[in-house]
């Protein structure tokens, strides 16, 4: 973290940012979204949120209403945790060297007192001020306000279960090797270790199959819309689901492995069915490679009007060349499920004592789509 230097000219004011106005007449009532962490134990009264400020868009007279009134009122605490945060750093004495560990300090006993009352826009208002701070490229600003993000983050986390905690830090863990190595000791029942810079860290202990689920669940929820906000933390997620899955001990064939995926889908068939059809090679990586980057059949779907649908939908071709089994547009291929229908193709081919080429084939697409998920994440 830069070091940072808390001159006078640092004020709450520095990091409050206006916000478009609503009447409160205009304010509807919203259901909750699936994307909402809710953690079972000691849980904030309100649930925070992971949001997105890129999902509120540029311009403000389109927001939600009720997704603005969060970000107001998110606003606020926000701007009262910094102008408390700045008190307190101004009764302290101390030289450049130590701010940073100061800053943090500060951050964790503030935020520690509120985090049970945090409203659910704080995250997203977080993000949306250290959006417009490296817009406005103020790194005193974007450092101080991502100390906080991520102080809020921990105090969440601790809260969380265990296995929660450990899909955070799985995802958080860039070498594949480390990851393996946390899974063995969070599985042994986990403990007190040291990590590379020598400091003890604290390690919950959890279920593999717990964390496989977890995981699922959180690429299900992602996977779901639209459009895929973050596609990084996405290809971290999958990372984590396979890793978690591989080291259980029936591998590809356990049985615990059985989400209930009953009908393979549509669009991550058609797309399996092309890739089987080439020879293993460049080609065929970049092809992976696309898609998984969101481009070809993994594109977002993009709202298009009834005429232009109606108008695509004759066009569509399904399995090998064949119309569409449902007569609509499939939905893109999302790296989740496509590694989930490989997984259920490839244990089918096993199941029957079918292998050979196919099955070396499938193989290979596995092992590949998670090279590229892999420089993709991190």
């Amino acid at each position: 973290m830069a070091i940072l230097r808390l001159s006078p000219a640092l004020s709450p004011a520095c990091a409050v940012v206006s916000f478009p106005c609503r009447l409160s007449s205009q304010l509807l009532p919203r259901p909750p979204s699936r994307s909402t962490l809710i953690c079972l134990a000691a849980a904030p009264k309100v649930p925070l949120p992971i949001a997105s400020p890129a999902s509120l868009g540029d311009d403000p007279s389109k927001w939600d209403p009720a997704e603005c009134d969060a970000l107001l009122r998110g606003g606020e605490q926000v701007a009262s945790v910094l102008q408390e945060m700045v008190t307190l750093m101004e009764d302290m004495e101390m030289d450049g060297a130590f701010e940073p560990v100061a800053v943090e300090l500060v951050a964790q006993g503030v935020i520690g007192k509120r985090v049970d009352e945090m409203e659910s826009g704080f995250l997203m208002a977080l993000d949306y001020m250290i959006q417009l701070a490296q817009k406005d490229a103020d790194d005193e600003r974007k450092s101080l306000l991502e100390v906080i993000k991520q102080t809020v983050l921990d105090h969440l986390t601790k809260k969380c279960p265990p296995h929660v905690q450990v899909v955070g830090l799985l995802c958080q863990t860039e070498k594949k090797e480390s990851r393996h190595e946390l899974l063995r000791r969070v599985a042994a029942g986990g403990g007190v270790f040291k990590n590379d810079k020598g400091l003890k860290c604290q390690i919950p202990g959890a279920n593999l199959n717990d964390i496989a689920n977890q995981a699922d669940d959180l690429l299900e929820s992602m996977e779901s819309r639209d459009t895929i906000p973050d596609r990084k933390l996405l290809a971290r997620l999958v990372i984590v689901r396979e890793e978690a899955r591989n080291m259980m001990g029936g591998g590809l064939l356990d049985e615990r492995n059985d989400r209930g995926l009953t009908t393979l889908p549509e669009a991550e068939v058609n797309f399996l069915s092309k890739l089987v059809a080439l020879k293993p090679g460049k080609a065929l990586e970049r092809m992976i490679r696309d898609v998984m980057n969101g481009k070809a059949e993994g594109a977002d779907n993009i709202k298009q009007s009834s005429a232009d649908s109606h108008s695509e939908q004759v066009h569509l071709t399904g399995l090998s060349g064949r119309g569409s089994v449902s007569g609509r547009k499939p939905r893109p291929v999302r790296p989740g499920m496509f590694l989930e229908t490989v997984s259920k193709v490839l244990g089918g081919v096993y199941a029957s004592n079918t292998s050979g080429i196919t099955a070396q084939h499938l193989e290979w697409v596995h092992q590949t789509t998670l090279k590229i998920l892999q420089e993709l994440a991190f």
